[in-house]
């Protein structure tokens, strides 16, 4: 029998190109040391910042949600109704980030499919950056509206194609608040002006901001008190709050509309209850206290300080997002390869992610990590770098 036949030899292909992995497969909880293969490991590619995903009050909420809620929620929100825990969270996050209300979807990649999809309509235009995350993209794909793209953080880019645009009924500038692969900052300010002078609507996906940037990891409008002038603020529960989930906040008519039109919010069981109550809870922790996104933003510097001097190219990074550029897809997956034999896992990160000459060991440093923990990796990434002829 035929059938998928073909589908081996793209994965020879893959192997050929020294692109080919498959997933880790841990024997224990998300954590900074993980047990893999039956040896301790370093984590460094988790998008745990904070260390939520372990942390003992998330762990104690969703315990008693489950005796309180069960395991599961029953059903779709608009079918059998809403379990006071979610609403409490949209509450909450709503304040949290700013905004009139917020509306909770199953990840942060249905989120941007669910408002992209709604919201952009035939005769609209919606104008990304180059580089903004695969979910955005596909997004816009879905919708009937006019695609243009910006160069990255190109502000007379940007004008040019708002100046251009004025034929259309809407205008949304979308962009990511930190960028996922390089960890640079989006220049929200500059987006901001550009919209009011030419009338558009601004959304920001905070997914790799929310708990990194601004107050009590506020995010980034928070980051440059742009509140009341940012449109829709999108976000992820699943990396710095340490759980799973997406987030659409707005005005109350936004979360409304989302709610009667978003298809992913329509036809999808909304989350465990256990999910809401530790996505609530983190939410509390930050709300409470600043300590944890202070200390991760002090490893952060640090290390990449301490990469820098030891010769590693770090891109464009600014946050806690700090990749090591390699280049070549081979060798990117070679030196991680290396590193997981010296006991660190920092993931490879080639084509079609990234550009294709433009591979990295892709880390994040977080809260979690300890002093210790990151003076063993630098060790083993410059014993690898050394090796590798990456560092002299």
């Amino acid at each position: 029998m035929s059938g998928l036949d073909y589908l081996a030899e793209e994965l020879e292909q893959l192997k050929r190109e020294g692109r080919y992995r498959l997933p880790a497969v841990w024997e224990s909880g998300s954590d900074v040391w993980m047990e893999l293969d039956g040896r301790r490991v370093l984590q460094l590619s988790s998008n745990n910042y904070l260390g939520f995903a372990n942390h003992p009050d998330l762990k104690r909420a969703a315990a008693d949600a489950v005796y309180r809620y069960g395991a599961g929620s029953g059903s779709v929100r608009t079918i059998a109704g809403t379990l006071e825990i979610h609403d409490e969270l949209e509450r909450e996050l709503a304040a949290f980030k700013g905004t009139e209300a917020a509306l909770v979807f199953q990840s942060g990649f249905t989120t941007n499919l669910g408002v992209f999809s709604t919201l952009l309509q035939d005769g609209d235009v919606v104008i990304s950056d180059e580089l903004n995350h695969a979910s955005i993209i596909d997004g816009i794909r879905l919708s009937k509206a006019a695609r243009k793209i910006y160069r990255h953080k190109d502000m007379n880019a940007l004008e040019d194609v708002l100046r251009a645009s004025g034929q259309y009924r809407k205008r949304f500038i979308v962009t990511d608040g930190v960028f996922s692969m390089d960890g640079d900052i989006a220049p929200l300010p500059a987006i901001v002006e550009l919209a009011e002078r030419y009338d558009a609507i601004v959304c920001v996906d905070d997914a790799h901001a929310s708990g990194v940037l601004g107050r009590n990891g506020k995010g980034s409008t928070d980051h440059f008190n742009l509140h009341g002038r940012v449109h829709i603020q999108i976000g992820t529960l699943s990396k710095a709050i340490g759980v799973v989930g997406g987030y659409a906040a707005g005005s109350q008519a936004l979360k409304e509309v989302l709610i009667h039109k978003a298809r992913p919010f329509l036809f999808s069981t909304s989350h465990p209850p256990s999910v809401a109550a530790s996505c609530l809870e983190a939410i509390r922790v930050l709300r409470g206290s600043s300590e944890l996104v202070e200390r991760m933003w002090s490893h952060a510097h640090g290390f990449r300080k301490a990469l820098i001097q030891a010769g590693f190219d770090t891109g464009a990074s600014e946050t806690p997002i700090i990749p090591i550029i390699i280049g070549d897809a081979a060798a990117t997956m070679h030196f991680s390869s290396r590193l997981l034999e010296e006991g660190v896992f920092a993931q490879g990160i080639v084509f079609p992610t990234v550009a294709a000459d433009k591979g990295r060991i892709r880390m994040i440093i977080t809260a979690a990590h300890s002093q210790d923990d990151l003076d063993f990796a630098l060790e083993a990434l410059k014993k690898v770098g050394r090796e590798t002829g990456l560092i002299s």
